[in-house]
């Protein structure tokens, strides 16, 4: 049992419930049940606020679980070769990589996308 279940249980033995993690939480990306987020708007900006200079692409828009959306970061991180994360419903890659962006989402089957 590591730290986090023991912890889990003398919370519990003592009668309080823990509140749910973010994953176990009605997710705030409005989860699809089909392919229908591949056709939702798409936004792709570059941005240097509050990264000391230094560039970053967001694409923004999406409409899926945050388990697809790990999976589309992830795919698109391996394409690009580049460095990247998830934060709320918008993946982050690392540099000025717009194009790149663009075109990997539109192999990857999203439909509409604004640069």
């Amino acid at each position: 049992m590591d730290w986090k279940e023991a912890l889990l249980a003398q919370s519990r033995a003592m009668g309080i419930e823990p509140e749910p993690q973010a994953e176990e939480t009605a997710d705030a990306c409005n989860p699809a049940e089909n392919n229908s987020y591949l056709k939702s708007p798409l936004h792709i900006i570059m941005e240097r606020k509050g990264r000391a200079g230094k560039t970053a692409t967001i694409i923004e828009g999406f409409t899926c679980t945050p388990a697809r959306l790990k999976e589309i970061a992830s795919s698109l991180r391996q394409k690009l070769g580049t460095g990247g994360s998830v934060r709320g419903c918008e993946i982050l890659i690392q540099g000025d990589r717009r194009e790149d962006v663009f075109s990997a989402l539109r192999n990857m089957g999203f439909s509409r996308i604004s640069k």
